[in-house]
């Protein structure tokens, strides 16, 4: 244990120093595997090129590009104004109202993007002007878009939870199904932490103004195709049309129709710099599943799974109280590392213990999700808040972070709820098997 312990202590001062946190976790992997077999660097660097080979070769890993490449057709359509325009005629009229439109739209942006950084950016753009119009303060516009971004790691399609398949082999089908009750119990929870907010100081946010029915009516019609390419793709895992891979294709090929037709794909020049956008996101997202995949056979050879296993039996910590232990650890972390790297990191660790527990590792993905959206807004590294101020530079941090704390709570709301009522997680999936 003492061994893996040191790897992450580098690991974390690496990250703090800079580094990308793909070839940090290659580096550390790498070196600590050599050690262990007395520095043996050939057998290092074999171990390297045959996890990169396998993992590479993996065809269920292509549903990543493809899903981040509906996400940029979707994107470049300009349909977070349609949604937040359409969420704006729902509810706008109502005292803090804007902020609840900002949260619905989030989730519709999330529905078909997938991401949280690129939710979190690109409501900034299209909400806070809205919010600032109508003298919202800056801790509640700039809290919501930080919050309404985490969406994007929970209701499928899920980057997240595709990756979390993958490493504790988890038919991703199935955890899309599980996300999709918490994803909307997260979005009414969100809903009442700014109706809370104003509830208790109204000047936060006032209320907007009522559109005519013919308007709302039409801002309605124009959100049609979201809904549509959401049905497709999530309704066709569901009933066993296609698998998820078959989805994304689906999803990326929907998108980028939506987008032609739309008139914002119409040029080679335009498409190529798509694909360009994808290609460099998907490379990213696949350098850190490759060092985390090294490091994490770094951490099995030095055992530490095996000594947790055995320490929380001399603890007598029975399943529950395991789960609350990583629970406490990813929060942890995830005020440091972004979602996907916390979940490749700290998955490996306890996927060996839980499993001998009999964990539902469907039901322990869901909250392991909810765990990393946590940290994507809590002190003192929160990605989505850090990405809200990289938007809007003249919003203090102090003000962000003020103002996603009724979302944290929001969270750990959510976070009890699926512990002890394990059903919102893992009911539709047990009613459609």
């Amino acid at each position: 244990m003492e061994l893996a312990l040191y790897g992450f202590a580098v690991l974390l001062f690496l990250s703090f120093c800079g580094f990308p946190l793909g070839f940090t976790t290659l580096l550390v992997g790498f070196v600590g595997f050599a050690y262990t077999r007395e520095w043996n660097w050939e057998g290092a660097m074999t171990m390297v090129g045959q996890q990169v080979m396998e993992t590479g070769a993996n065809y269920g890993l292509s549903v990543i590009p493809l899903f981040i490449l509906m996400g940029s057709f979707i994107h470049r359509s300009n349909i977070s104004e349609d949604l937040f325009r359409a969420a704006y005629a729902f509810i706008g009229y109502r005292k803090g109202g804007l902020a609840q439109a900002t949260v619905l739209a989030s989730a519709g942006f999330s529905a078909v993007s997938g991401s949280s950084l690129a939710t979190a950016a690109t409501m900034t753009k299209v909400a806070m002007p809205h919010m600032r119009k109508y003298g919202y303060a800056d801790s509640l516009s700039s809290g919501v878009v930080a919050a309404g971004g985490t969406l994007g790691i929970m209701i499928p399609p899920s980057v997240p939870l595709i990756i979390y398949g993958l490493v504790a082999e988890e038919d991703i089908g199935k955890l899309f199904i599980a996300g999709t009750i918490p994803g909307i119990l997260l979005v009414f929870l969100f809903l009442g932490a700014v109706r809370f907010s104003v509830w208790r100081n109204p000047s936060l946010g006032r209320a907007g103004d009522k559109l005519p029915r013919s308007e709302r009516f039409a801002a309605y019609a124009k959100v049609w195709p979201v809904i549509v390419l959401f049905l497709l793709v999530l309704g066709g895992i569901y009933i066993g049309a296609f698998t998820p891979t078959e989805a994304s294709g689906i999803g990326a090929f929907g998108a980028a129709a939506f987008a032609f037709f739309k008139g914002h794909v119409r040029s080679w020049a335009a498409l190529l710099d798509i694909l360009i956008d994808s290609t460099k996101t998907s490379a990213i997202l696949f350098s850190v599943i490759f060092g985390a995949l090294v490091f994490s056979n770094f951490i099995n050879l030095s055992g530490l799974p095996y000594d947790l296993l055995d320490m929380m039996d001399a603890m007598n910590m029975g399943p529950f109280g395991v789960i609350i232990f990583v629970c406490v650890i990813c929060i942890i972390l995830g005020m440091i590392f972004e979602a996907v790297g916390l979940l490749l990191l700290i998955v490996p660790v306890f996927l060996p213990t839980l499993q001998l527990m009999g964990v539902d590792m469907i039901w322990f993905g869901i909250i392991m999700v909810v765990v990393v959206e946590m940290g994507l807004i809590t002190p003192p590294i929160g990605m989505n808040v850090f990405t809200v101020r990289a938007v809007m530079p003249d919003i203090k941090l102090g003000h962000i972070f003020k103002g996603v704390v009724p979302f944290v709570f929001a969270d750990v709301i959510a976070l009890v709820l699926i512990l002890l009522f394990p059903v919102i997680a893992i009911g539709l999936v047990e009613l459609l098997r």
